[in-house]
Formats: structure tokens, sequence, C-alpha cells
């Protein structure tokens, strides 16, 4: 038996999904909302996505997929040989500023995860694949990983809305997160490091 061909687009549904994401913000994204913008039924939505979380898994996983993708692509850039490429490919990916759209819809998604572990987990997996790449394939793990922790949280600040640098400015720190990669911090203990000895 040949089965009834779909004819709903799982990728328009999570496109609209994200525009009613970054229009009202991911705790007022119902799936009436997501249909009405898709032009579709409530019942089409819930054919593929069972319910709102699982919706909004399905855009924070695209998400992600889309960016691991955009790295991989700005990595094979470099070439195969190249030094320190997971780290590398990972600072240009953010030498560009946000759209006001990226920075809304991770703004709502960012509010959601932080209160659903079912959410996070899927962050939780990129965090732990992005820390394994740096560390196992940079010449000056100490120093990568430093230039990783740095640019992870310049963007947490911009993603959240809670700081944007002037274009120079942030030009400047792109520049001077590049420069420790290639650094080999010394270890200071922690007493003196305190100045609690």
């Amino acid at each position: 038996m040949v089965g009834r061909p779909r004819t709903i687009d799982r990728e328009a549904v999570l496109d609209a999904a994200q525009t009613v994401a970054a229009r009202d913000g991911a705790a007022y994204l119902t799936l009436e909302a997501v249909a009405t913008e898709a032009g579709i039924s409530k019942a089409s939505v819930l054919y593929d996505y069972k319910n709102k979380q699982a919706l909004m898994k399905a855009m924070i996983e695209r998400r992600i997929a889309a960016e691991d993708a955009r790295i991989e692509e700005i990595k094979s850039r470099l070439g195969p040989d190249a030094p320190n490429a997971a780290i590398r490919s990972r600072l240009i990916a953010e030498s560009r500023e946000l759209s006001d759209e990226d920075r809304a819809v991770t703004l709502s998604l960012c509010a959601s995860v932080a209160g659903d572990a079912d959410l996070r987990e899927p962050v939780r997996e990129m965090m732990a694949r992005r820390v394994t790449r740096v560390r196992d394939t940079s010449e000056n793990p100490r120093g990568a990983m430093l230039a990783f922790l740095a640019i992870e949280g310049l963007m947490a600040l911009e993603w959240l809305s809670l700081y944007e640098w002037p274009s120079e400015e942030r030009r400047r720190l792109m520049s001077e997160i590049h420069w420790l990669v290639d650094q080999k911090p010394e270890e200071i203990p922690c007493d003196e490091a305190t100045g609690s000895a």
C-alpha cells in the first residue's frame, strides 16, 4: 500500500516556529501560533511535533546542526593541514556580528533552555563535542581552551543581550582571542593566584 504523500514541510514548520519565537518570545510560542504563521492547521503541526517541547527541541537541534555545518565549512576552507583548525574555525565563525533576528531567537531559546533539562541536552552535547575537539586537536591545548572560554563568554553576553561592544572594540577583542590560541599559559598555584597564601 502506498502511503499518502506528505504535504507538510517540516522545515517550513520550524521556520514558522522560529518567526514566532523571535516575534513573541519562546515562552509565548504555541502550536496554534506556529500553525497560523505557517498557514496550516494545528493538527498538521501535531503530526510531526507532538507538543511544544518537541517542537522547540527540534528548533534547537536544527540551529545547532546549521551552526556545526557552518563551522565545518570554515574548517574545510582552512585546509586539512591547518593547525588549530577546530578553535580557529570556531573563532572565525563568530567574527560576524549577530543580526537582530539571531539575537531575538537565541535570547528567546536561551530562556527556555535554562529551565528545561531536556531542551538543554542538545546544547550540552554540542558543548561537549566542541571542548573535545579543541582539547584534542590544538597545538597548545591550554591556550586554545582559554580562547574557547573567551569566545563562549563573549557570545553568551551578546546572545543574552547583556552587553554589546562597539564594532571596533569587538574586532579588537576577537583579534586578541585569536592570539590566545598560540599561548602556553603557565600553571600558577591556586594560593598564589588568589593571594590567599
